[in-house]
């Protein structure tokens, strides 16, 4: 595995999941049943340990917060 693929990669993408969840007064469980992704995905979304997420994902998941592309993902630095 060369160094740019090591599991710590810094992609510096921040995903607020987390904080729109608490706003909303949702759980990622509920999130999770509404569109139909696993709450280990979300999981994974939600710690900052994504790779890469699909549009389809990303617009349901923006779908079910109410929210845009920029309010769910943020540049941040390390």
């Amino acid at each position: 595995m060369s160094p740019a693929e090591s599991e710590d990669e810094f992609t510096g993408i921040h995903c607020r999941l987390d904080e729109l969840l608490a706003e909303r007064g949702m759980t990622l469980t509920e999130l999770s049943a509404r569109v139909g992704i696993s709450i280990v995905n979300l999981s994974v979304l939600k710690n900052d340990r994504a790779r890469a997420i699909r549009f389809s994902t990303l617009r349901a998941v923006c779908e079910a917060l109410d929210c845009e592309v920029g309010e769910l993902l943020a540049l941040s630095e390390r």
